[in-house]
């Protein structure tokens, strides 16, 4: 059974998707980036994507891929006769993007909380004001960003990090989360750990050579590296308990002149929403096939009971995460404080777009459910009920992921399939203490005294799960010999 199919370094990956956002990201109805917004027959709507950071699919890539902006554009009263000038254009990042917009050259952005605050920043300095949409997709208690040390590192806890250099993208998410967790451990900066700058494209070869101890960072690569089998998570952002989130941001001005547009551009993006949850595994092979995350990883997210959930309404977490990102910033020299987020966040336009889409604001901001499972056992051919030990196999050459009420079925049926000659593209597991999505092939799985099979992000959470139920800890593969 082969784990990690067409498995590619990061620098391969990442170098291929920097020249395919510039490729496909601006094709060539779209190449002009200054097209005026003057004339009253012609109106712009420029949006920048982040296509790798899959956070933000459906607020960009899906969007676009499958045309369902001009489903909604206005096209009566003052629009009546408008010619919609729509473009599209793809970074790797929120700073770029943020340097567009500031230079009217984009309308609207999708990125994460500490960006957006950046964005803010930018757009005071000139004078401007920006606005923050709606969110996208993210994890009232942090999960999405994370921590990993190399594969075959010995380190597999947060303390053991003492007097190590971890990298980071600074001013990230990311970032935000390993200040904490330093802050958690009582160290001190520079004495007891090191920490240094370093991009996503440059901290996976560094990985995978050992030149750093650790690597924090956000969606998706701390799953993507551990996937890529170049290293393994050993600090998921859940267990901060800080919210984190990415969403849309407009520029003011177009917004209050353009409300309809804006409207329109929030509707394509809850039909993105719904579509991906109705059809998790063929809208995360279309994000593989246009960012090259492996669609494998986009499912962790995007999928059932997913790392995190496709949000598109401002819970208080997400206003509290917002202004976490003002403070870490202003300690990082990146703004003065003074800043009002609400001011910057504004839940007019996406209440506006669930009215005009027929569903209700309020029921979804009170909901905190991840996208939920529906599926009978693969096994058993039974209704699943209970999710703590949802385990699931996406064969390979299957358009649907084989869902089980528990490991043991799982494990049973991984047997079978392995008997008939077919592979699995992956394997996935649910932590039994903090609910997250797992890759089964490293997580940790422990029993209890009845022999049931629980699994585990941390093997330290397993041997204490272990010794206190009087069960035993096993690997993966382990695990799979104890079910007959």
């Amino acid at each position: 059974m082969s784990q990690f199919p067409h498995k590619k370094t990061l620098l391969t990956t990442f170098i291929g998707l920097a020249f395919a956002g510039v490729m496909t990201g601006c094709d060539s109805k779209n190449a002009d980036k200054t097209a005026s917004t003057t004339d009253a027959k012609t109106v712009r709507v420029a949006i920048g994507t982040q296509d790798t950071t899959i956070n933000c699919a459906t607020g960009g890539l899906l969007i676009r891929e499958l045309n369902l902006l001009d489903k909604y554009l206005p096209k009566d009263g003052q629009y009546k006769n408008v010619k919609y000038d729509i473009q599209w254009k793809n970074f790797t990042s929120g700073a770029p993007l943020t340097s567009e917009m500031v230079a009217d050259r984009l309308d609207i952005g999708a990125m994460a909380d500490f960006p957006a605050v950046n964005n803010l920043v930018a757009f005071q300095k000139a004078g401007k004001q920006s606005l923050f949409l709606n969110p996208l997709s993210g994890s009232t208690t942090g999960s999405g960003n994370a921590i990993v040390v190399p594969k075959d590192s010995k380190i597999n806890s947060i303390a053991e990090l003492k007097g190590q250099t971890i990298s980071v993208p600074f001013a990230s998410t990311a970032h935000g989360l390993l200040l904490r967790v330093v802050k958690e451990q009582g160290w001190t900066l520079d004495k007891d750990i090191k920490i240094i700058a370093q991009a996503p494209e440059v901290a996976g070869p560094a990985l995978k050579s050992n030149k750093i101890a650790a690597h924090a960072d956000f969606v998706p690569f701390g799953e993507l590296f551990a996937y890529q089998g170049i290293a393994r998570k050993i600090y998921d952002g859940s267990q901060a308990k800080a919210p984190t989130f990415h969403g849309s941001i407009v520029s003011k001005d177009y917004a209050e002149k353009h409300p309809e547009v804006v409207k329109a551009y929030l509707q394509a993006t809850i039909e993105a929403d719904q579509l991906i949850q109705k059809e998790p595994e063929k809208y995360s092979q279309l994000i593989a096939d246009k960012t090259g995350i492996p669609a494998e990883v986009v499912y962790l997210f995007h999928g059932p009971l997913g790392l995190q959930t496709r949000d598109l309404t401002w819970k208080p977490e997400y206003r509290q995460a917002t202004q976490t990102a003002v403070d870490t910033l202003k300690m990082l020299g990146k703004n003065d404080g003074k800043i009002d987020v609400n001011h910057f966040i504004t839940d007019q336009y996406i209440k506006e777009a669930f009215t005009a889409s027929h569903l209700d604001y309020s029921k979804s901001l009170n909901n905190y459910g991840k996208s939920p499972l529906v599926a009978n056992d693969a096994f058993t051919g039974k209704p699943i009920q209970t999710f703590k030990h949802v385990t699931q196999i996406w064969v390979k050459g299957e358009d649907k992921v084989r869902s089980y009420e528990t490991a043991e079925h799982a494990f049973q049926d991984l047997k079978k399939i392995k008997q008939a000659g077919k592979q699995t593209r992956v394997v996935y597991s649910q932590d039994f203490q903090s609910d997250i999505k797992l890759l089964s092939n490293l997580a940790w799985f422990a029993t209890d005294k009845t022999g049931q099979i629980q699994a585990f992000l941390l093997k330290n959470d397993a041997e204490q799960w272990a010794k206190s139920h009087a069960g035993k800890v096993y690997d993966f593969n382990a695990a799979q010999q104890l079910v007959k």
